[in-house]
């Protein structure tokens, strides 16, 4: 197999390594958020760290993973994953999962992993993210892959043959885990869908029938639940914006305080559940469907791994009472429980700065992130 195709997408090579990070050691750019990160560790010993990282993984543990845990332990009231579903720890996954925060949902997922004996996942990561060149390097020293974005129809269908026979080359012959997101971006109203796109780019690469191509991969799907979104007021205000302002698009400074705001913010309790291998509920489709058929039923297959594996918190009922106007969920909460969120909710509303601000509109899209998932974890329950 000819792998200098991957040169472009790929993470770093091992043997890479010394050459970028002395070009990382000389950006003021890399040097300046390095500091204000780890400020505790002084920047020779950062330097020497990195020079001393001979793997991929090896500077992970020795930087990213002490920076998420402090994320983890600063900003949220606990991290915590269940892994028990997949029995093989000698067999590479790709984990899709619904996405909540730009760069801790698959942060997150690798110091978890690190901390049951496996090895970090690869990571799907769109180059719209990469706002300063040192960006594009960091991620690919942090076992990132990239996923091109502002592409023609004709250069998407390519870049997406590659990316597919990237994926099922990763998991196949380096044996590596992969995280991939089951959507193009973050779901704003946290309604998490499958898109059929992602599914049909996984499954453009392998051997055999839709179903050997998407067996070949090992997909597990994950659920991930963050008790509080620090980025839903940002959201809220985007719907607001994209109703009012014709043609809205966000901006790279938009991006850039979206990954701050979830990086920094408040999370509560945020847990990670593994649904365990789709492979014998692949086999049991019938290969033989029109693939529109095949695609809708995996879709669903998928959704209800994750929806039926969230995990709840008090202010999901509380949102969805408070949405209805009723006390339906009213056994799952106290007067405590429903006083803080309620108190939460009016937080974050402050935080949103519009010239026009419609507080009932944002009130409204605030409290729907929160319910949703409560919504389509009974829905995926009662199936």
């Amino acid at each position: 197999m000819n792998t200098t195709e991957f040169d472009d997408i790929r993470p770093y090579h091992d043997e890479e390594l010394a050459e970028i990070f002395e070009e990382l050691i000389a950006d003021p750019g890399f040097e300046q958020a390095v500091t204000g990160a780890l400020p505790e560790i002084p920047w020779e010993q950062k330097v020497a760290g990195m020079r001393s990282s001979k793997t991929k993984l090896e500077f992970q543990k020795r930087f990213m993973y002490p920076l998420m845990w402090k994320l983890a332990n600063n900003f949220s009231d606990g991290l915590t994953m269940d892994h028990s579903a997949l029995k093989d720890k000698s067999m590479a996954y790709t984990y899709i999962s619904n996405h909540r925060d730009i760069i801790l949902d698959s942060g997150f997922l690798s110091i978890l992993l690190i901390d049951k004996g496996l090895d970090t996942v690869e990571i799907a990561i769109g180059d719209n993210l990469f706002v300063y060149p040192w960006i594009k390097k960091l991620v690919r020293v942090n076992k990132s892959f990239i996923v091109q974005r502002a592409l023609s129809m004709r250069q998407m269908l390519e870049a997406s043959g590659l990316m597919s026979r990237y994926i099922h080359y990763t998991i196949k012959e380096k044996v590596q885990s992969i995280w991939i997101a089951q959507r193009e971006g973050r779901a704003k109203d946290s309604n998490d869908r499958t898109q059929e796109s992602v599914l049909k780019m996984l499954a453009m690469g392998g051997e055999g029938n839709l179903i050997d191509r998407l067996t070949e991969i090992n997909l597990a799907p994950l659920a991930i639940s963050y008790e509080y979104d620090p980025c839903d007021f940002l959201k809220a205000q985007e719907f607001q914006l994209k109703r009012d302002v014709e043609g809205y698009k966000k901006t790279t400074a938009d991006d850039l305080k979206n990954m701050q705001t979830g990086l920094f913010g408040y999370k509560g309790r945020v847990h990670f559940q593994v649904a365990g291998l789709l492979n014998d509920k692949l086999q049991k489709l019938d290969a033989s469907l029109p693939k529109t058929e095949l695609f809708k039923q995996l879709t669903a297959m998928i959704d209800k791994d994750i929806h039926s594996n969230y995990r709840m918190y008090p202010g999901n009922y509380v949102a969805a009472d408070l949405l209805d106007g009723t006390d339906t969920y009213a056994a799952n909460y106290s007067k405590e429980e429903k006083e803080r969120f309620e108190l939460y909710i009016q937080g974050q509303l402050d935080k949103i700065e519009l010239p026009n601000k419609d507080i009932p509109f944002l009130y409204e899209k605030l409290l729907v992130m929160y319910a949703n998932p409560l919504k389509n974890y009974l829905a995926a329950k009662t199936k």
